[in-house]
């Protein structure tokens, strides 16, 4: 992206989180940050034209680009005079699961404040009843609604999460 406008970007995720190699079962298929330079191509776009990345929380690309890991539950933690990092949960914007996130934002402004709250536990009620607790919070609510959409579910980012990253760059 050349500009000029502020970004609002998600790039893929995989090779950053904490299967970044592979299925646990199969590890080293893949490298870390193998993204095809989306991830640093977005980096550039924030850094030089001001907006937003979303990646899950706990990403490794934090670490690789020198940005500091946002703690959790404490709002926006300041990295430079204009740029700032935290830790969200989608499931406080739309999202069927907590889904624990990290934000980068840049802009000429301290952004504003979200819901820096835990968000409750979610079981499904069909997987509590069926398979009882222990095994309903390992199977997760996204496993039991999704079926074989279910990574399609998981990966989404839904629209009042999204609507909220386009007000952070354009407020």
């Amino acid at each position: 992206y050349v500009g000029p406008h502020s970004a609002v970007a998600h790039p893929p995720c995989q090779r950053w989180g904490r299967f970044w190699h592979g299925r646990p079962r199969r590890p080293r298929q893949f490298r870390l940050g193998d993204d095809e330079g989306c991830l640093e191509a977005a980096l550039h776009a924030v850094q030089n034209w001001g907006g937003v990345i979303e990646h899950p929380c706990d990403s490794q690309a934090w670490k690789r680009f020198a940005i500091p890991r946002p703690k959790r539950f404490t709002g926006w933690l300041q990295v430079t005079d204009t740029s700032w990092t935290c830790y969200v949960e989608q499931g406080h914007y739309g999202h069927m699961s907590r889904k624990p996130t990290w934000l980068y934002f840049v802009g000429e402004r301290a952004p504003m404040n979200l819901n820096w709250s835990k968000g409750g536990q979610r079981l499904h009620p069909v997987a509590l009843e069926r398979y009882g607790y222990a095994k309903a919070r390992r199977i997760g609510m996204t496993a039991m609604v999704g079926g074989k959409d279910k990574t399609k579910k998981r990966n989404a980012t839904p629209v009042e999460f999204r609507d909220l990253l386009i007000s952070l760059v354009t407020n």
